[in-house]
């Protein structure tokens, strides 16, 4: 006994096959999406940064790379995350080290009680506990002293690794702190 063979006309055009790999596949793709980093999105949600500006700081108190966050609008307790510590240089002088969460107390014009957020000083690492808005600036305590630094300097946020000189030439080496923007290679140290 012969079996008998089913005979599917082949699609009209590759367009035709693309189409009906997507309907098959998109289900499947979707359901395996990267899930979202803040469990409970709400519609028109503002970014992390954009919380920082409405309590008058300026976006540059975070780096680059918050995934998410939380915040207690009633007590103004919140924690703020990124995918993994963060750390960087500014101005060839200050390091920084920022947790992959970051939890303190925030009203207008203060952050309080936070939590993994140091810099270096001398060989020393310590936490910045407070930061406070003035008209001109803003000041960084860490308990014990306090720092005041100009607000211009907090316009654009750092990004990690590599702080707010992400496009500097290193030296006379040739070498590229950041991405060149001749290239797509990144030098992360030198």
């Amino acid at each position: 006994m012969a079996n008998p063979q089913h005979h599917i006309p082949p699609p009209q055009s590759a367009s035709t096959l693309f189409l009906i790999i997507f309907i098959i596949i998109s289900p499947v793709a979707l359901s395996s999406a990267v899930p979202n980093p803040n469990p409970n999105p709400a519609a028109g949600k503002p970014s992390a940064y954009e919380v920082l500006q409405s309590y008058s700081f300026p976006v540059g108190l975070l780096p680059k790379g918050i995934v998410g966050y939380d915040l207690d609008e009633s007590t103004g307790k919140f924690a703020a995350y990124m995918n993994e510590t963060c750390k960087f240089s500014l101005e060839g002088s200050y390091q920084l080290e920022y947790r992959s969460t970051i939890r303190g107390y925030i009203s207008n014009g203060k952050l309080s009680n936070l939590e993994g957020v140091k810099v270096k000083i001398l060989f020393l690492w310590v936490a910045i506990v407070e930061v406070r808005r003035s008209p001109d600036g803003l000041e960084f305590s860490v308990g014990i002293a306090s720092a005041e630094f100009p607000i211009d300097n907090f316009y654009e946020s750092p990004q990690c690794g590599c702080g707010l000189d992400c496009n500097e030439r290193v030296g006379n080496l040739g070498i590229w702190r950041g991405t060149n923007p001749n290239s797509e290679s990144l030098v992360e140290s030198y």
